[in-house]
């Protein structure tokens, strides 16, 4: 099912769902029951976090022109953390 948005003359815009494909260039104002042409708008897209949307521009950027390293960056070391079974264990 897809959104299509129509626009009637006196009421205004609404939106009707229809299968994929299947709309009409003209359909019924649900309100006044005049005809309403069909508008094409832009899709609704979700808002995204900033992270999320900084990520997206850096991973795009690196299509066309990416970093150029000399040698392998350093991996950090994080300590050794127990496993978390262990802590359930009886303590002599």
């Amino acid at each position: 099912m897809a959104t299509y948005e129509y626009l009637c003359g006196r009421c205004g815009s609404f939106d009707v769902k229809l299968a994929i494909g299947t709309a009409p260039t003209a359909y019924g104002c649900p309100v006044c029951a005049g005809t309403a042409r069909r508008v094409f708008s832009s899709p609704a897209f979700a808002v995204t976090s900033h992270e999320i949307s900084s990520f997206r521009e850096r991973e795009e950027k690196s299509r066309e022109a990416p970093a150029v390293v000399s040698e392998v960056p350093r991996r950090k070391r994080l300590p050794p953390r127990p496993h978390p079974a262990l802590s359930q264990l009886p303590r002599p």
